[in-house]
């Protein structure tokens, strides 16, 4: 039955004009499927590890660094929807700061590094064929971003796998629902699909700066990229310390058999090991998902393995309509952009400052953004105002009334409170938010009963407050 499987899926991907090396990546994960694999990665066969070289004690080598910008590029994943939030546009496109959406402060942030170093640094986008039309004509704002290599190149798409027969599923009520991305690991196969790949190394980049669009926090740091060129690293993870945030994300780890540095995902994680994954005490680095690749490198590796580059398999299940759990269950086969740094010898990890990760996932982290705890410099960089003394801040907005983007705003109509003083903030219930609200410390807001509370313009919140 999973033979006809696989025919009728790689049928359906050629009729809807997937790349040739798309479908051959494809077949490759449809194969260990088929053969029982389930990607997992036990924690016996890895090892923690114990340190790494810090960004803040790199040299710093001008002349290195010099010569490595003018063959550098930023490329940036842009293929999100924002659904998890009620979006239906690209996520990019949403304002963040000082009424700036993302693609304008990533645009921002690269004509200003290439007015000050005098470089070429073209802004490239992976979009997503939901995205790139919209995506584009943002774009089309900034002018000076024109460059001597298109702006964008397309993810590629899958079908979706039935989990009884392995075979494309069939969704008539919305045949949309058929197809999933690939994981944002399909970004080397992309590039090759694309021409995008042949493109840059013909123009004579040769070092690709990746980050996700919805992290301002990630700019190209001329200091990391020196160093990465001076000694030829083909790869380079940037990392950072976890945190009790960090328990579910993506972490760091070494391969026992041959001490190659991995990348270890929860869904790659069999449920007894579940408690070490979360240990952040063993496990002390997570992915911030912000890459460094040498284009020459990449090129390679890819030529040796026919252009499937063979990242470790994620095995997704879910249903086919993601809102509907009665719909039909169905098996998505990803891969993670990070986990090359198993495929590349001598790849290398890097620690770095926790204001280099500050994405966007949730309307909580959207507020905190938005608020004042975080300023936008002259070079469109978003850091932690330089007025907040206190550590990391913490939101927790009440899901039945603010996960979604038109509730959120709708419950900050003037904008979001105060938060540069405040280390915590939790709100449980429908509140509404007035002009001028500041919170302070840890604040927790609480409105039971029915109907919307509300905060008065102005007031100070510390502490426990019970609103009316």
């Amino acid at each position: 039955m999973s033979e006809e499987g696989l025919r009728r899926s790689e049928e359906k991907m050629r009729a809807a004009g997937v790349p040739d090396v798309a479908v051959a990546t494809f077949r490759h994960y449809y194969r260990q499927l088929e053969a029982g694999a389930t990607g997992m990665l036990p924690e016996s066969e890895i090892e923690p590890v114990e340190s790494l070289p810090d960004a803040g004690d790199l040299p710093d080598d001008q002349a290195a660094t010099r010569e490595a910008l003018e063959g550098a590029v930023i490329v940036k994943l842009n293929g999100g929807l924002g659904t998890s939030m009620g979006m239906h546009g690209p996520k990019s496109l949403l304002p963040v700061k000082d009424g700036l959406t993302f693609l304008d402060v990533i645009a921002r942030q690269t004509i200003e590094q290439r007015r000050r170093h005098g470089v070429r640094l073209p802004l490239v986008l992976m979009n997503s064929f939901y995205t790139r039309e919209e995506s584009l004509a943002a774009l089309e704002r900034h002018p000076e971003l024109a460059a001597d290599v298109p702006p964008d190149f397309v993810q590629n798409q899958e079908p979706k796998l039935t989990v009884e027969g392995l075979e494309p599923v069939e969704w008539p009520p919305d045949p949309e629902l058929e197809w999933a991305p690939p994981g944002h690991g399909d970004l080397y196969t992309a590039l090759v699909t694309s021409g995008m790949l042949e493109t840059l190394l013909d123009r004579g980049y040769r070092h690709a700066f990746v980050s996700n669009s919805d992290n301002l926090g990630a700019v190209l740091e001329p200091r990391i990229l020196g160093w990465l060129a001076a000694d030829e690293i083909p790869f380079l993870m940037e990392v950072a310390d976890r945190t009790e945030a960090d328990r579910k994300g993506g972490h760091l780890a070494r391969r026992r058999s041959d001490g190659q540095l991995v990348l270890r995902e929860s869904a790659q994680t069999p449920d007894e090991d579940a408690d070490a994954f979360q240990d952040i005490r063993r496990h002390r680095y997570f992915n911030t998902n912000t890459l460094w690749v040498d284009l020459r490198a990449l090129a390679a590796v890819l030529a040796e393995r026919d252009n499937v580059l063979g990242l470790p398999m994620i095995v997704n299940r879910k249903t086919v309509d993601p809102a509907d759990p009665s719909s039909p269950p169905v098996y998505q086969l990803e891969t993670a952009m990070g986990a090359a740094i198993s495929v590349f010898p001598g790849a290398r990890a890097l620690r770095v400052s926790r204001e280099r990760f500050a994405p966007v996932k949730t309307t909580n982290d959207l507020l905190g953004l938005r608020s004042d705890c975080y300023v936008l410099t002259d070079d469109a960089r978003v850091v932690v105002s330089p007025q907040r003394t206190r550590g990391p801040l913490f939101v927790d907005l009440d899901p039945a009334h603010y996960k979604l983007l038109g509730d959120f705003d709708a419950r900050f109509p003037a904008g979001p409170p105060s938060l540069l003083d405040c280390e915590r903030l939790v709100v449980r219930g429908d509140v509404r938010f007035g002009a001028g609200v500041v919170a302070r410390g840890e604040v927790e807001v609480e409105h039971r009963g029915d109907g919307q509370g509300a905060i008065p313009d102005g007031a100070v919140l510390e502490g426990r407050v019970e609103v009316t």
